[in-house]
């Protein structure tokens, strides 16, 4: 008996053979592309697999980063619910990654209140969330007003009419509530600069500004000048003071010459009203000796008139009976 031929088993095991070299080749391509990241997160204690590095490579995913931003987190007891999957849909929306990360850790030890969802959307909104989370915990200072506007002074006027030229320094520190919606340091300057103008107006001399400057902060602060805002007001400090110009009798004395002027005009005006009445007196007196002239010249020949017409005869020799 001939034996039966074995090909079908054969050609199982050559397909079996092909299967498990394609998968020990993606397995060595994996591990020679990830294995260093793949150990490293394994060894911080932010395990990732294989699969997930591959997904992040076919999502356009910078691994690297996602893997050194959970490492960071999970170093710093962020806790497990920042996942691999939301800091690469954080990516993908455009944010950065490493730096949200690095606020979340600066705002745990600092004792913020702030989460991972309103980091991304401060991130995402435009701001830099890492400086928001250090001014918050370390206030700036901003100068009002701000030098990039090219001036360096705010110019007031108080009631008595006397310039003060003021520079003030406006400590700040970030409100994370209302970082995202909340106005700009811009506004903060120009609230500041307000409140200090309007202050000083309402003083009666500069000798109050300059003997008390600190009622000046006080009452600006008062104000509230931090309200919707993305930042808390912690102090204001006059910095400077320089007295100006006596704006009040400058305007006094522009208004004595203005007032002159127009009294010098109106006395020009009725002089001029007044010579031209003049002329009309004397150009209707020239018209009415005109007149008379030519009435008396009238009168011989009325006379010669009458004299030839026996008119004025008549009346001689009635006169005589």
């Amino acid at each position: 008996m001939n034996p039966r031929p074995a090909g079908p088993p054969s050609e199982l095991l050559v397909g079996l053979s092909i299967v498990i070299g394609i998968a020990a080749l993606t397995m060595l391509l994996l591990v020679i592309n990830y294995g260093q990241l793949w150990f490293q997160a394994y060894w911080s204690k932010a395990r990732v697999t294989f699969m997930e590095l591959l997904g992040m490579s076919l999502r356009k995913v910078n691994a690297r980063t996602i893997v050194q931003a959970r490492i960071m987190a999970t170093q710093a007891g962020l806790g497990p619910a920042i996942t691999s999957r939301r800091l690469e849909a954080h990516y993908l929306a455009g944010g950065d990654v490493p730096r949200v990360i690095r606020a979340l850790i600066a705002a745990q030890r600092a004792d913020l209140d702030l989460d991972f969802d309103s980091a991304c959307a401060i991130d995402l909104a435009g701001r830099d969330v890492l400086d928001a989370v250090q001014t918050s915990v370390n206030p700036k200072v901003i100068d009002c007003p701000d030098t990039a506007s090219g001036k360096s002074t705010l110019s007031a006027v108080a009631k008595n009419g006397v310039e003060l030229k003021i520079r003030a320094r406006v400590t700040v520190r970030t409100n994370l509530q209302q970082l995202i919606g909340g106005a700009t340091e811009e506004t903060i300057i120009a609230r500041v600069g307000e409140g200090i103008i309007t202050s000083i107006g309402s003083s009666e001399s500069h000798f109050e500004v300059m003997e008390h400057p600190d009622t000046i902060s006080k009452a600006v602060l008062q104000r509230g000048l931090d309200a919707q805002t993305a930042f808390q007001i912690v102090s204001i400090d006059i910095a400077d003071i320089e007295i100006g110009e006596n704006i009040g009798a400058r305007l006094q004395a522009d208004q004595a010459e203005a007032d002159t002027r127009v009294a010098r005009a109106r006395a020009e005006e009725r002089r001029s009203v007044a010579i031209a009445r003049e002329q009309e007196m004397k150009a209707a007196t020239a018209e009415n000796r005109a007149r008379l002239l030519q009435a008396e010249a009238l009168v011989p020949k009325s006379m010669g008139e009458a004299f030839r017409a026996g008119r004025v005869a008549g009346h001689q020799a009635a006169g005589r009976s």
